[in-house]
């Protein structure tokens, strides 16, 4: 069925239901039913495709596993925080195998890391304090990949000013240290080169913010934290892992 006649149909709905306010309750009733068949598109039905996939996983997953789940009802206790993008082709729980209650994740926009701020990105600063000082996590990665929009936007906006975003380019300047290396290291390669550099360099320049958290340098300090880098190429699909080496002065008391 055509836009129009889909756009007209919900529009004669409403009229309707504003007329009569006694037919509300029934056509409510209906109204999700309705609208799907009129929904203009391919015929993909996105409430059938979480009932079957709900269906799936309680089949194939919770009930052959009734002891993990069990013991996941009584609480988390994950050894890995990831920072992952949001990027629809690179759940780390896919990639890297992942089992529920493994790994305490947050995804965003380039899988970036801002330094500690408490006016602004409180809702990573809640997660980093949450999983360092709560769940006591033992390991912190930050996992880049192939391919990403959000660098290629980093790459591509200017350093300063106002963009046509809303958001992103703001989000996305958190990592512009990765900018200005690989343009000083790599300015003279294509622009794909460039941003595949920026994609790693940006892993890099989180790891570096993480240690703006107090209680992120006192994991480290104490050994009970430690920070690794990741980066995952679907195109090849290959995963790199490293870390970096940290070193703090010793306090001075005088």
């Amino acid at each position: 069925m055509a836009t129009e006649s889909y756009e007209e149909a919900i529009a004669g709905l409403s009229k309707l239901l504003s007329a009569k306010s006694e037919l509300a309750p029934v056509a409510a009733a209906r109204v999700g039913q309705i609208t799907g068949d009129l929904q203009p598109g391919d015929g993909f039905d996105p409430i059938e495709r979480i009932k079957t996939g709900f269906i799936h996983f309680k089949r194939e997953k919770y009930e052959k596993n009734p002891a993990l789940y069990g013991e996941l009802a009584k609480g988390q206790s994950p050894k890995f925080m990831v920072f992952a993008c949001s990027d629809s082709r690179v759940c780390p729980s896919h990639v890297l195998d992942f089992q529920p209650g493994e790994a305490f994740m947050v995804r965003n926009i380039a899988n970036m890391v801002p330094a500690y701020d408490k006016l602004r990105y409180c809702g990573v600063g809640a997660a980093i304090e949450y999983a360092v000082l709560h769940l006591k996590v033992e390991t912190i990665v930050v996992i880049g990949h192939s391919c990403c929009g959000g660098i290629k936007g980093l790459m591509s906006f200017p350093d300063h000013g106002p963009t046509d975003t809303d958001f992103i380019a703001d989000w996305v300047r958190i990592c512009l240290p990765a900018k200005s290396k690989v343009l000083a290291e790599c300015g003279d390669k294509p622009f794909p080169e460039q941003c595949t550099s920026c994609e790693k360099e940006a892993v890099n320049v989180s790891l570096v913010n993480l240690l703006t958290y107090p209680f992120v340098k006192d994991g480290l300090v104490k050994k009970t934290l430690s920070l690794k880098g990741g980066y995952y190429d679907f195109v090849s699909g290959s995963f790199e892992l490293w870390g970096l080496q940290f070193g703090f002065s010793p306090s001075l008391s005088v």
